[in-house]
């Protein structure tokens, strides 16, 4: 499909809804209506599962979609702990963490993509739990102050912490697994010894030493 064709298709159509979303959910924040905000953060959420849905089911599977769709949920993340951090919601230390651990591995897959090093960054497991505790957090803080229950302060100041946690190690677990792939592709694949002798006719006719014809299952 070409490039600007695959703006058309439905998925990244989508995504594009929720990049757009952001600045509105930003003012409402700012404009202290957190109702509107976590509707407007409720509809981005649907639309982040359906587009993937739709890239399914339409086979609208494109290369704009692999990076458009995680560049608007990033983006989506970030500029909610900022803002929240402006008004004196969330701790300056968290989103300082936040926007560090990102940054850093951006600028590691930003070096590694360039220089043709790896070209495949996988999630870790520390990240994609980071990911979904943020969303949580965000999800519970915008229902927090949209319907003035304090239901969930506990609650919230847990995941926040939490998330203060996470994103270092988050980090630290990516860095340790980028460079255990770097050294991977670094060492030489071994070969094996040479066989001789009877082990050698046995490799080739699929005979035992012994001279039994039958292969053995391994």
């Amino acid at each position: 499909m070409a490039f600007l064709a695959q703006f058309r298709a439905a998925p990244n159509l989508l995504t594009m809804v929720r990049l757009f979303t952001i600045p509105f959910i930003v003012i409402e924040i700012l404009d202290g209506n957190f109702g509107v905000a976590f509707a407007l953060f409720i509809l981005a959420g649907i639309s982040d599962g359906f587009d993937g849905l739709l890239a399914r089911w339409l086979d609208q599977k494109t290369t704009l979609g692999l990076y458009l769709d995680p560049i608007a949920d990033k983006l989506l993340l970030s500029t909610l702990f900022l803002v929240l951090t402006h008004v004196g919601i969330i701790p300056r230390y968290v989103t300082v963490l936040v926007f560090s651990r990102d940054f850093g591995i951006l600028l590691i897959a930003t070096l590694l993509f360039a220089t043709h090093t790896l070209r495949d960054f996988r999630p870790s497991l520390f990240g994609k739990l980071n990911t979904l505790v943020q969303i949580v957090a965000l999800l519970t803080i915008l229902g927090e102050k949209a319907f003035s229950s304090h239901q969930f302060t506990t609650l919230n100041a847990t995941l926040v912490r939490s998330i203060a946690f996470l994103a270092p190690l988050s980090a630290a677990q990516y860095a340790w697994i980028v460079i255990q792939r770097l050294h991977s592709a670094e060492d030489p694949p071994r070969r094996s010894a040479p066989k001789t002798g009877l082990a050698q006719i046995s490799a080739v006719e699929g005979a035992d030493p012994s001279g039994s014809t039958d292969r053995v299952a391994s």
